[in-house]
C-alpha cells in the first residue's frame, strides 16, 4: 500500500495564512497538517509516499526530507498548479500508482488518525464519509442500498446525499488501473485538467467501479479551505488529538 498526498494548491482562500507557506504546513497544536497526515500513515504501517507539490514546493520537500528520512518518498512537481485542479495532480502520480493499491489524501484535512486503519480494514475500494448538514460547497455522496457510491460531487442533491466525502480514499489495484485508464481519456483526450478528481470517480461508476462508503462521522475530520475553517478547526479538534 502506498500513500498519495496532493499538496500542490495555492490555497488562496486561506490567505494571509498561506502567503508564506503552503496550507499543509499550517500548524494546529504542535504539528503541521502535513506532519499529522504522514504520522497517521506511518502509524498504519505505510512506508512509501508519493507527494505532489506545486505552490512553495521546496518547503514541502524540505519538511518531509528532514522529518522522515527513513520513508521512501517520491516527489512530483505540478509545474502549472495555478491553472489546473487536483485531477491533474492525481494524474501525475501515474508512474507510481497505476495498478497498485494506494491511499489518496488531500493535504488540507485535519483528521483523527484512526480513519486510516479503519479504511485499510475495509474490503475493496473504500471512501471515508462524514454525516452532517450539507450545503453547496461539500463533495456530497449518494449511495445505493448496499452502501456503494452512486454519485459523488458538489452538485448532487443535498437531500439525497448521506454525507460529505472526507477526502481520503483507499483504492485497490484493479480500481487504480481503471482510474488511470479513465484519466487518459479525460486528461489527454478531453483536456479536463481543471476539475476535481471526483469527476473521474463518477465516470467509473457506470463501468462497474465504485467505492464502499465507510462512515467515520464518529472520528474527527475537517477540511481547511478558509481562514474561518482554520480557526474553527483549532476550537473543534478533540483535546486528545491536539498535541
Amino acid at each position: 500500500m502506498i500513500g498519495v498526498l496532493l499538496a500542490a494548491g495555492m490555497a488562496k482562500r486561506l490567505r494571509p495564512l498561506t502567503d508564506d507557506r503552503p496550507k499543509c504546513l499550517l500548524t494546529v497544536g504542535s504539528r503541521t497538517l502535513l506532519q499529522r497526515t504522514v504520522d497517521s500513515l506511518v502509524a498504519a504501517g505505510i512506508t512509501e509516499l508519493v507527494v505532489v507539490t506545486g505552490y512553495r514546493a521546496n518547503m514541502v520537500r524540505e519538511f518531509l526530507t528532514e522529518h522522515y528520512p527513513s520513508l521512501t518518498i517520491h516527489f512530483i512537481d505540478n509545474p502549472d498548479y495555478a491553472h489546473n485542479n487536483n485531477i491533474f495532480s492525481l494524474w501525475l502520480t501515474r508512474p507510481f500508482t497505476e495498478g497498485r493499491d494506494f491511499l489518496l489524501l488531500d493535504s488540507d484535512i485535519l483528521f483523527d488518525p484512526q480513519i486510516i486503519p479503519t479504511l485499510l480494514a475495509t474490503e475493496g475500494s473504500a471512501l471515508s464519509l462524514n454525516r452532517h448538514e450539507l450545503g453547496d460547497e461539500e463533495i456530497k455522496v449518494i449511495v445505493d442500498a448496499e452502501g456503494q457510491v452512486l454519485e459523488i460531487s458538489k452538485t448532487c442533491s443535498p437531500q439525497e446525499a448521506i454525507g460529505e466525502s472526507v477526502g481520503i480514499e483507499k483504492m485497490t489495484a484493479s480500481y487504480s488501473k481503471a482510474l488511470f485508464q479513465e484519466l487518459v481519456q479525460m486528461i489527454e483526450g478531453e483536456g479536463l485538467i481543471d476539475v476535481f478528481y471526483e469527476r473521474a470517480f463518477e465516470r467509473l461508476i457506470p463501468q462497474g467501479h465504485t467505492f464502499k462508503v465507510v462512515d467515520t462521522t464518529n472520528l474527527f475530520s475537517i477540511e481547511l479551505d478558509t481562514v474561518e475553517d482554520f480557526e474553527n478547526a483549532k476550537k473543534l479538534i478533540p483535546a486528545s488529538l491536539y498535541d
